[in-house]
């Protein structure tokens, strides 16, 4: 097992509750061991279709921004392509692997913007786990499409809880 390092760099560093800290450490190792492995890659790649990733064009040469920056070439990744419309969906899927190789039922997740709860529920619907959503009651006003999307996705298999 190989465990992050407390420090990392000058001015960062790890800080974990102790109530957490087992947890962490396990998560850490089911990571380590779970994505060192070719077969888990398999299974990731194996959901590109469901991702919609990589897109046909998975890069775009942006023309108009490459003459606004005097030739220099700007090429563009069309994350927006991806199922709901972000690179979330990338890691939610990660996560959720990650979740079932720890044998987890339910995914829980607190938030602020609302594209990584799109991307949560839509995955835990897909993969049919519990999905738990914290949010706060103004980000949700703020929100209010992606809130729309998220109880859309996965209404039945989510609990919220809107402060």
């Amino acid at each position: 097992m190989t465990l992050l390092p407390l420090c990392f760099g000058q001015f960062g560093w790890q800080y974990v509750l102790e109530a957490l800290f087992d947890g962490f450490i396990e998560l850490e190792e089911a990571h380590d061991t779970m994505w060192n492995k070719p077969t888990s890659w398999a299974k990731f790649k194996s959901h590109y279709g469901y991702m919609n990733c990589p897109s046909k064009l998975p890069v775009y040469f942006a023309g108009s921004l490459t003459r606004y920056a005097n030739g220099e070439q700007i090429w563009l990744k069309r994350e927006d392509l991806n199922h709901t419309r972000s690179h979330k969906i990338n890691n939610t899927i990660g996560q959720i692997l990650l979740a079932k190789h720890l044998r987890r039922t339910r995914i829980i997740t607190e938030m602020g913007a609302g594209q990584h709860g799109v991307a949560t529920a839509t995955v835990c619907a897909c993969f049919r786990m519990k999905c738990i959503i914290y949010m706060g009651a103004e980000d949700a006003q703020r929100q209010a499409l992606n809130v729309f999307h998220m109880k859309m996705w996965v209404l039945r298999y989510t609990t919220w809880n809107l402060n």
